[in-house]
């Protein structure tokens, strides 16, 4: 098995390239779906969220509102450390899991938004990061996504910087030009991820 950390910072495009890994027959560990799934109703996750921030992040239905968590926690570096001490054991926890079942001959892409941020890179047997410009990046939040320029930036800012992110790459995915290039380039980091596990195998 080849555990493969794949990162990127908002807007880069990461999603994109986890969903054409996945089409090569990559398994795909999704750490921010796991941080939705921990926090559902009923769980002790969004217990521990709503003892820890108080019922206003609650929708009138009993879920995470997440807007109004992101307002508190984007914001405010002691609160966001508040959060994640929170969910990301809970998620670690849970990809463990998921990786366990892999067959013993997968790929498996480790979808980590903050890997950088949180130093996980080591617990990885490659890294790979999906890069694009501020300028690129910032188009895509508020063009594609309906951000302000301001929450962008905020969003941004909160995230470990481009030059901090290439530091922990083993592979880099430059993502600010056309489609085409994007998935010829994927093409080429997973026949190099194959080699890899074939070489660890």
């Amino acid at each position: 098995m080849l555990k493969v950390g794949l990162t990127g910072g908002i807007g880069a495009g990461k999603s994109e390239v986890s969903r054409l890994l996945v089409s090569y027959g990559a398994v795909l560990i999704d750490s921010d779906l796991i941080a939705r799934e921990v926090v559902e109703p009923g769980t002790p996750g969004l217990a521990a969220v709503v003892e820890e921030f108080g019922p206003d992040v609650l929708t009138a239905e009993g879920t995470l509102d997440r807007p109004a968590l992101g307002a508190l926690v984007f914001a405010d570096d002691g609160r966001r450390a508040a959060l994640n001490a929170i969910v990301h054991p809970l998620v670690g926890a849970r990809a463990a899991e998921r990786e366990r079942a892999a067959p013993e001959d997968a790929v498996v892409v480790h979808d980590v938004p903050l890997l950088t941020e949180n130093g996980l890179a080591p617990f990885y047997d490659l890294v790979v990061v999906v890069d694009a410009s501020a300028e690129t990046q910032l188009d895509r939040l508020v063009r594609l996504r309906g951000m302000t320029e301001t929450d962008a930036r905020a969003r941004m800012a909160a995230q470990a910087t481009r030059e901090e992110r290439r530091a922990v790459a083993d592979l880099i995915v430059d993502n600010d030009g056309p489609r085409e290039a994007l998935e010829a380039r994927v093409r080429e980091v997973w026949d190099e991820l194959v080699r890899r596990a074939a070489d660890a195998g």
